[in-house]
């Protein structure tokens, strides 16, 4: 008997879904991604290779990990408004970061101010919480990317430290488990 690869579990909120990458999202995604105005923290824009490259290897995580990014769908308008979700990203980053799930997020310029991130993000720690125990969690960001700062601290990640990637510096904060 084989044994069933994972995939994203579905999650809705009030107001939004969370769900697997599909093939139909890639424009959604590759727009996203070739805004300045969302990238701008993240190294810049992608061109349409390196997008699809990063939107391809998110159902291998689930495979491999057992978790990973889930694709933010609005309900109401089924409009994509971003990604977000825990990895290992094996990072080439000095000091290395911990050996636990690393959170990220990324959503359309649409979306940003509206709550949506932080309702996403309470939705993702919840199954994280009740599906990874005692892991905890990190994240990356620069430091110039306040909003992302707030929504970290608002969901408990704290400051312990500053790393070196590509670079450039970054702030590195950790979430205890529950």
């Amino acid at each position: 008997m084989t044994e069933q690869a994972m995939i994203a579990p579905r999650i809705e909120t009030e107001r939004l879904i969370l769900r697997e990458f599909r093939r139909e999202d890639f424009d959604a995604f590759c727009a996203m991604l070739a805004d300045p105005g969302v990238t701008r923290f993240m190294g810049g824009v992608l061109d349409r290779v390196a997008a699809w490259d990063k939107f391809a290897r998110v159902p291998g995580y689930w495979v491999l990990l057992g978790f990973g990014f889930w694709m933010i769908e609005e309900k109401a308008s089924g409009r994509i408004l971003g990604n977000l979700g825990f990895s290992l990203f094996e990072r080439d980053i000095q000091p290395a970061l911990p050996d636990i799930p690393e959170g990220g997020w990324v959503f359309d310029r649409a979306a940003h101010g509206k709550g949506f991130a932080s309702e996403a993000l309470a939705a993702a720690l919840a199954w994280g919480d009740a599906n990874l125990p005692n892991r905890g969690y990190c994240c990356i960001i620069a430091p110039e990317n306040t909003a992302s700062l707030e929504l970290a601290k608002k969901f408990g990640f704290a400051e312990t430290g500053r790393a070196s990637m590509r670079g450039a510096e970054t702030v590195v904060l950790e979430r205890p488990p529950f």
